[in-house]
């Protein structure tokens, strides 16, 4: 077949079905051409070739310049919560919590998910490595490969944390546009999501960096080399790790939708902060996120403090997101919830 498509690509694609999927069409880029020409034979068929390939970078290069205004892009996310929720927890009793460790020890890739007998850290050394070699090496100058891993590592000890390109190109020994083009790297692979900062006529007193977060925590912990429950349970950054996931649950439960999610986190020069911001229908929903089963009071102290003396936010009533069994008011702004009544409640707010 692949000879066939060499020697006459019209003849091979005048013999498909009506309705074909390319997969790592990028390996093929000659076929876009013929395609372009199919599709403008019959523009009113909708759907009727589907492209994927798992090389981003170049599928969306050659994509753009033979298909620009032809296709439509998809980016697929790792696996979501309400994807591998029924089999995880019909497995392990735990709810929100084994969920949780499950996304972080095993990750939400589908190959990981769908193959449980797989050793998921010879799977993300192999990811990374064809990450590193594939993707990154064969179509962007990035310099040292091994900085570059470097940077990866020291990226994801800081998620959840404002971006300071900075102190990473201090850490690293490198310049800071250097940084710069690898965050944007991760960020246009999807490897990464920055959650901008919330501060229109807000005024001076609020920071404008934005947020770092991964979009699997598996591959998180991976880089930060958490590999059993212990070690990730009893990690000083199981904090920002939860973070992280909620974070990333929200993310792809907008895309999931085909929704552009508003999200912001606000934070002051003071410290006072709020975890993300949800920009909906009803107003500006704020969200705090703490790794606990006993949420109380104090944990809404920052939403009060915005609510009483930032007016101009016009915050609506929020969720504190914890791994509580029964949603619980804390507050009369904020509700403290598990993830699932989380994931539920966003439904009604989008």
């Amino acid at each position: 077949m692949v000879l066939q498509i060499w020697l006459d690509r019209e003849l091979f694609l005048e013999k498909l079905p009506h309705r074909v999927i390319f997969d790592e069409i990028q390996y093929t880029p000659e076929l876009l051409t013929y395609l372009k020409m199919l599709i403008d034979d019959s523009r009113d068929v909708k759907g009727r070739f589907i492209l994927t390939g798992s090389q981003q970078f170049q599928m969306m290069k050659n994509i753009s310049e033979t298909l620009a205004g032809r296709a439509g892009l998809l980016s697929l996310l790792p696996l979501s919560y309400e994807e591998i929720k029924d089999r995880v927890s019909s497995k392990k009793k735990g709810g929100s919590l084994e969920i949780f460790v499950h996304s972080c020890l095993t990750g939400s890739y589908p190959e990981l998910f769908t193959h449980s007998g797989y050793d998921s850290r010879a799977w993300y050394d192999s990811y990374v490595q064809t990450y590193l070699e594939r993707d990154i090496k064969s179509i962007y100058n990035v310099g040292n490969l091994r900085d570059f891993h470097r940077f990866m590592r020291l990226l994801a000890s800081r998620c959840s944390q404002q971006l300071n390109l900075s102190n990473l190109a201090n850490d690293l020994g490198v310049a800071v546009n250097t940084v710069k083009k690898w965050v944007s790297l991760l960020e246009a692979s999807c490897i990464i999501y920055l959650l901008s900062p919330y501060y229109k006529n807000i005024g001076k007193r609020i920071t404008k960096s934005p947020k770092i977060y991964f979009t699997d925590c598996g591959l998180l912990c991976h880089l930060l080399n958490i590999r059993r429950r212990p070690d990730l349970l009893n990690s000083p950054l199981i904090g920002p790790l939860f973070e992280n996931y909620c974070i990333q649950e929200t993310i792809k439960y907008f895309d999931n939708m085909g929704l552009t999610a508003e999200l912001y986190y606000i934070r002051t020069k003071t410290g006072k902060e709020i975890d993300l911001i949800l920009d909906t229908q009803n107003g500006f929903v704020p969200i705090e996120i703490k790794f606990t089963k006993s949420p109380t009071r104090k944990m809404a102290e920052s939403i009060e403090y915005f609510h009483k003396e930032i007016k101009k936010l016009s915050l609506a009533k929020g969720f504190l997101v914890s791994l509580i069994d029964t949603s619980l008011p804390l507050t009369e702004n904020m509700t403290a919830c598990n993830i699932h009544s989380y994931l539920g409640k966003l439904k009604k707010l989008v």
